[in-house]
């Protein structure tokens, strides 16, 4: 079994049991710790980078995309229409109204997995439901649609397919073609440049 899927369970499970300190609300909406634990075995509450990627190239009108980390770190550089929700902020009451919202789907994201992972718990045990983690995070967003790898000749006609998607993907997020050897011009991430700003001022 991967080390990393070995740690991440583990991590989720001492998160879920954590909960049980977390102080008793007067939310009929709260999901008991139990049920939090066994859902973080669930692949259902991921969502690939691939999927997010052909969500915003179509405009997908039920897309939220929440990232979790620091101001300073989303004032540098977020998805497409990406609102900014800190991971110490969550289960404030001041943004608990981008959560929840009927018809969208929220997507946590962050670097990598860990800190998306506990925006997604803690949103569980609120009760929230149409809670997602994008798989991998920026990390993955990096590998897999900004700079993709071509498959290897022997691949399936599957993998071309995505790597057909991924390159356009690229093009489309980028402005231009994606790096190729010898050439010294890298892939950068398409960015909204923002200030300091509240979550109402960039929010869907």
């Amino acid at each position: 079994m991967n080390k990393n899927y070995i740690y991440l369970t583990i991590l989720m499970l001492v998160l879920g049991g954590g909960l049980f300190l977390l102080p008793e609300k007067n939310n009929n909406k709260d999901v008991n710790p139990e049920e939090i634990m066994w859902s973080t075995v669930q692949s259902t509450r991921f969502i690939t980078t691939d999927e997010v990627a052909k969500m915003i190239i179509e405009n997908d009108p039920t897309l939220e995309l929440i990232d979790v980390r620091s101001e300073d770190d989303y004032a540098e550089f977020s998805l497409e229409k990406a609102i900014n929700i800190p991971l110490d902020s969550i289960a404030t009451e001041d943004y608990q109204q981008y959560l929840g919202i009927k018809g969208l789907k929220a997507i946590f994201y962050s670097n990598d997995d860990i800190k998306a992972d506990q925006a997604w718990v803690i949103a569980k045990r609120l009760g929230y439901k149409n809670i997602y983690v994008m798989k991998g995070g920026l990390n993955s967003w990096m590998t897999t649609i900004i700079e993709p790898v071509k498959p290897v000749e022997t691949a399936s006609s599957e993998e071309f397919e995505l790597y057909g998607f991924r390159k356009g993907a690229s093009i489309y997020f980028t402005g231009s073609n994606i790096e190729t050897p010898g050439n010294d011009t890298k892939a950068v991430i398409n960015v909204t440049r923002k200030k300091k700003q509240s979550v109402v001022e960039g929010g869907c």
